[in-house]
């Protein structure tokens, strides 16, 4: 049975909006551990702790993205794309898990800086191949 073109699309479109909107719901605590980084001040161990657990919260939404991705059955002319997408994804889903360690038990700003340095080669690759798969969907 050949793979539906639009479910695929759908899917993708799903879990990449997903993805986009627990983001914007992380940023505000990852601009207050960044802030404090770069303005060298101490952040209280409790808001950390706090954050902690909300980014152990959005990584475990991603790892279930990434679940989802890997069940996905890719039309053929996009095939290749979509595992380099899903390599970008699983890359993603483990910089956020490396930046959830780094808060605990106080904030490593080594591990965070390159939790965030993986995270943002991930989504670039992410989206330049959101964008391939895209553009060979619509030929």
């Amino acid at each position: 049975m050949r793979p539906n073109v639009g479910f695929y699309a759908g899917e993708i479109n799903a879990l990449i909006k997903n993805t986009e909107e627990m983001g914007e719901k992380l940023h505000p605590s990852y601009e207050e551990i960044r802030t404090a980084i770069d303005e060298k001040k101490e952040l209280d161990s409790e808001r950390v702790s706090e954050i902690h657990e909300l980014f152990a919260e959005g990584t475990k939404f991603y790892q279930l993205n990434l679940e989802k991705i890997k069940l996905l059955k890719p039309p053929a002319k996009v095939m290749g794309n979509h595992k380099k997408f899903e390599k970008a994804y699983t890359e993603y889903v483990a910089g956020c898990q490396e930046m959830t360690d780094s808060l605990v038990p106080e904030v490593n700003v080594e591990a965070f800086d390159a939790a965030e340095q993986k995270q943002d080669n991930a989504t670039d690759v992410i989206y330049k191949t959101i964008q391939k798969i895209t553009n060979l969907l619509l030929k």
